[in-house]
C-alpha cells in the first residue's frame, strides 16, 4: 500500500487531541430504522437502501478495491451511491479529527487502533450492535479483540497485517555472494550477531567498495544493505520486541527508555550512522516511503516491512525478489501485529445507508474485492482465500507474514492521547536517528515528553 509505512498502519505520524461532542447511540439501540423486506436487494436482508455514503481511507491500493466493491454493491442497490475519499496518511488523522469533531466527517472512515480511543470516549463512532450479529462469526477474532472496549466493538474488521517480514533483492544478494537462506536465518545483537556483517557485505559505495572494506565511503552510497529507519511498524517495534522490550505498559504509559530499548534503538542508529549500511535519517525521518522506493529502484538489498507493501513490491520491482523472516534478537523473532477497521460516523445523516455499506464491507462478498486485488489480507475469513488465490496465480507465497503473526508479538500502540504523545516523542526520535542525541538521552526525554502528553 503506497501510503503505508504507512505511511504504515502504525507509523509515527503525529496527530493531536480530538474535539469533544457529537454523541451517538448504537444503531441497534434505535427503533428499527433499518427497514425489512426483499433479501435479494439488500445485504442486510431488507428493502433496497438508498442515498449517498462517503468512505474515507488512506490507502490507494485499497481504494481501488473498494471502488470495485462498491460498484458491485450499487448493482444490488441501484439507489445507493458510495464514494471513496482518499486522504494521504501524513494528514489522515489530523484531518479526521478536525472533520469528525466539527460534524463534517465522512459517513465511514478507516481507523487504526492507535487513534480510536478518543472517538469512542466522545461517542463519535457507531457501536457495532445487533445489526451485524449475523456477520461477526466471519470476522477474525484478533481484530474483534483489538477494537473492543467494555465488551463493545467499534468498527467492522477490514485488513489484517499478520507479522513483519524482509523483502530481499535476489540480484543484489547474488552479486554479493549471499544466499536467501542467510537472510532468512539472521540474528542481531549479542555474541551471535550476523546482521551487521551481512548488511556490510550487501552495501556498496559509489566507487564500488563494499561496506566491509577499508576503502568504503558511506557518505557516497550506491547500494544499502539494510532498511533501518524510524519506521514504527516495519522496523523499530520489531527490534524492540525482539530485544525483550516494550513500548507501552498495560495502562498505556510509555516504557521504551529501558536497557532493552537502548539495545534496540542503539543498534538501529549504529546501522545508519556508524556502519552506514542504511539510508541516512535525513532522508527517512519525514518520508516513510523513502526506503521502499529505494528498494523498488534496486538500491536497497533488504527491506523490512509488512504485507501492506506486498502489492507495491509486486507491481514496482523490476527484479527478482523474495521474502524472508525478520532477524532474531535475544528474545527471538518478535513482531508487531495489527488489524484495521472501518468505523461508522455517529453523526451520519443517513444511518440506514451507512449501516448497509458497513455490512457489505463486513460480508464475505464485499471484503473479497480487497483480497482478490492482492491489496491486503481481509480480516473477514470468508474473503481470505481470494487473497491467497491472487498471489498463488503469480507464484508468490506471502505465508511468512501469517507465520510471523502466529509467533510472539509486541502489542500495537494505543491510548486516548496517542497522537499527542507521538508529537511529543518524535522530535527526540528524529535527533536520535540522526545521531545528534545519544540514544539513552533521547529515549529518556522522549518517554518523559510522551507520558506528559497523555496526562495533559
Amino acid at each position: 500500500m503506497s501510503n503505508l509505512t504507512r505511511r504504515s498502519l502504525l507509523t509515527t505520524a503525529a496527530a493531536g487531541g480530538l474535539a469533544m461532542g457529537l454523541a451517538a447511540c448504537s444503531p441497534a439501540q434505535k427503533e428499527n430504522e433499518n427497514p425489512g423486506g426483499d433479501p435479494s436487494s439488500s445485504t442486510s436482508g431488507g428493502n433496497a437502501v438508498t442515498g449517498k455514503v462517503t468512505v474515507r481511507l488512506w490507502d490507494e491500493q485499497v481504494q481501488k478495491a473498494y471502488d470495485e466493491s462498491f460498484a458491485a454493491l450499487a448493482d444490488k442497490n441501484p439507489g445507493l451511491e458510495v464514494t471513496t475519499v482518499l486522504v494521504p496518511w501524513a494528514d489522515y488523522f489530523t484531518k479526521l479529527r478536525t472533520d469528525v469533531g466539527s460534524g463534517t466527517g465522512d459517513d465511514i472512515f478507516m481507523m487504526n487502533s492507535s487513534y480510536l480511543e478518543p472517538y469512542v470516549t466522545n461517542e463519535l463512532v457507531m457501536p457495532i450492535g445487533d445489526d451485524f450479529a449475523d456477520l461477526r462469526d466471519g470476522w477474525i477474532e484478533p481484530a474483534i479483540e483489538q477494537y473492543t472496549t467494555d465488551e463493545v466493538l467499534y468498527g467492522v474488521p477490514q485488513l489484517s497485517d499478520g507479522g513483519i517480514g524482509v523483502y530481499y533483492n535476489e540480484e543484489l544478494l547474488a552479486n554479493a555472494g549471499i544466499t536467501s537462506d542467510e537472510v532468512d536465518q539472521l540474528n542481531w545483537g549479542g555474541d551471535s550477531d550476523t546482521y551487521i556483517e551481512l548488511a556490510q557485505r550487501l552495501t556498496q559505495d559509489a566507487d564500488g567498495n563494499w561496506g566491509d572494506e577499508s576503502a568504503f565511503n558511506g557518505s557516497k552510497p550506491a547500494i544499502w544493505g539494510s532498511s533501518a529507519a524510524q519506521d514504527l511498524q516495519g522496523i523499530y517495534y520489531n527490534f524492540l520486541g525482539s530485544a525483550g522490550g516494550d513500548f507501552q505498559d498495560a495502562d498505556g504509559r510509555f516504557t521504551f527508555a529501558t536497557p532493552e530499548g537502548e539495545t534496540a534503538f542503539g543498534y538501529l542508529v549504529d546501522l545508519i550512522n556508524k556502519y552506514q549500511v542504511a539510508p541516512a535519517a535525513s532522508n527517512t525521518n519525514d518520508n516513510g516511503d523513502f526506503v521502499r522506493d529505494q528498494f523498488l529502484q534496486g538500491k536497497v538489498a533488504m527491506f523490512q516491512s509488512g504485507i501492506y507493501n506486498l502489492k507495491n513490491v509486486a507491481d514496482g520491482a523490476k527484479f527478482k525478489w523474495g521474502i524472508a523472516h525478520i532477524p532474531a534478537g535475544t528474545a527471538g523473532r518478535v513482531s508487531v501485529v495489527n488489524n484495521v477497521i472501518v468505523c461508522g460516523n455517529a453523526a451520519t445523516k443517513n444511518e440506514a445507508a451507512t449501516i448497509e455499506v458497513l455490512r457489505w464491507l463486513g460480508s464475505d462478498e464485499g471484503a473479497s474485492y480487497i483480497g482478490k486485488s492482492g491489496a491486503a489480507l481481509p480480516a473477514v475469513t470468508g474473503a481470505q482465500q481470494s487473497f491467497s488465490d491472487f498471489w498463488g496465480e503469480q507464484s508468490i507465497d506471502p505465508s511468512i507474514f501469517a507465520e510471523q503473526g502466529r509467533e510472539k508479538s509486541i502489542g500495537a500502540p494505543s491510548g486516548a492521547n496517542y497522537g499527542a504523545a507521538v508529537a511529543a516523542f518524535k522530535p527526540h526520535f528524529d535527533e536520535m536517528f540522526l545521531g545528534r542525541t545519544p540514544v539513552a538521552e533521547a529515549l529518556a526525554a522522549g518517554q518523559e515528553a510522551a507520558n506528559k502528553a497523555i496526562e495533559d
